[in-house]
């Protein structure tokens, strides 16, 4: 049994998620427990002047590589998925059919289920931006790489011209359809976070960039080719950031730099994803990735690692962990009352409460590889 989590994976790809999931959980414990948590990752919340107190940046800062990760990598195990399915024997119709299952589950996660947890209406978050680029990749899986890689960089590089026609910040909202696709949309009813199209083109890089691992003749010893690419990448990419980050005018989707300090350099577009934001996040992913590669090759991967159990239940952890951090917070009035330590001690606490659920569920998981539990 314990070979089922070790035996037709990149273990590596599992200890990258697992990292960005505790990352997440730190982040989520500020926004519980940390009233001075900083949340201006965007034109549409930040005025500049606003001072960013360098603990509560850096630890809001480092929190940023989650969304761009798991976004990639969910691409890339797609790809990985629909290939060994495919050898399988299984066909391509009953591939896109769940894939489009997949994709819904997830997006009703976040339109149904956690928004049901407000009272101000419909929240969009990442799930609804993966869930429906999953969606979409039920078909655009077809399409030739090449085809896919460009459509992903031309949207880096001119969507955020394409956003800005209909995105004035601090002025006026969006349609309703721009903050589906491109641009955050705020409402008393509807709150989008994560429009589609920017993730879908992470996704879209995720997806290739697992084409190419398909093709390399040893994926269970990480060739040495993966990590190659993955380096001479982040180059390329951290590259484009410190390009546009230092010209300061497009491709910071209008978050300028106000001076020349860390903070500010460091200060990107989340919301939506900027050029400079994306460059600089997958440009550090594929930094740890082509690390984590280079670790798995040396030593003998432990199934009982938290980055690997976090990585390979990382929708359960999701789901739980806001459950986790936010039940003590309703339930003894502690949401807004803490400080930074406090969302740090939290985060801690939810990750030993979440370890041995994430392990139990792991263990039934793979266990039942037929079971609803696939799409979650």
């Amino acid at each position: 049994m314990d070979s089922l989590y070790i035996k037709n994976r990149l273990v590596a790809l599992d200890w990258m998620r697992g990292l960005v999931m505790i990352l997440m959980a730190l982040d989520h414990a500020s926004a519980f427990y940390n009233p001075d948590r900083l949340a201006v990752d965007s034109a549409a919340t930040y005025s500049y002047g606003i001072f960013l107190p360098l603990d509560q940046f850096l630890t809001r800062w480092i929190t940023h590589l989650c969304a761009p990760t798991f976004i990639f990598l969910t691409g890339t195990s797609l790809a990985l998925s629909c290939r060994q399915r495919s050898r399988h024997g299984i066909s391509e119709r009953i591939i896109t059919r769940d894939i489009l299952i997949r994709g819904l589950i997830i997006a009703a996660l976040d339109i149904i289920l956690l928004s049901s947890l407000r009272t101000d209406g419909f929240l969009l978050q990442v799930l609804y931006a993966i869930g429906i680029s999953m969606v979409a990749m039920a078909w655009l899986r077809r399409l030739n790489s090449r085809v896919l890689i460009v459509a992903a960089v031309l949207w880096f590089l001119g969507g955020e011209a394409l956003t800005r026609v209909w995105w004035v910040p601090l002025e006026s909202n969006p349609p309703l359809w721009v903050g589906l696709t491109m641009a955050p949309f705020y409402s008393k009813s509807v709150t989008i976070i994560y429009p589609v199209i920017p993730w879908l083109a992470v996704m879209l890089s995720g997806f290739v960039f697992g084409r190419y691992i398909n093709h390399q003749p040893d994926l269970k010893q990480s060739s040495p080719s993966v990590i190659n690419i993955l380096m001479n990448s982040s180059v390329l990419l951290l590259f484009v950031f410190v390009i546009t980050r230092g010209v300061n005018g497009y491709g910071n989707m209008l978050l300028i730099r106000g001076d020349e300090t860390l903070a500010q350099w460091l200060h990107v577009s989340k919301y939506p994803p900027s050029l400079s934001y994306i460059s600089l996040e997958l440009g550090l992913m594929a930094v740890f990735l082509s690390l984590f590669l280079w670790i798995a090759r040396r030593i003998k991967p432990s199934i009982s690692n938290p980055f690997l159990v976090f990585g390979q239940t990382a929708l359960f952890f999701y789901i739980f962990h806001l459950a986790i951090l936010g039940t003590p917070a309703l339930l003894f009035d502690l949401a807004g009352k803490g400080t930074l330590v406090s969302a740090y001690y939290a985060a801690f606490i939810s990750l030993m409460v979440l370890y041995p659920i994430c392990l139990g569920y792991r263990r039934y998981k793979f266990s039942h590889p037929q079971s609803w539990l696939r799409y979650i």
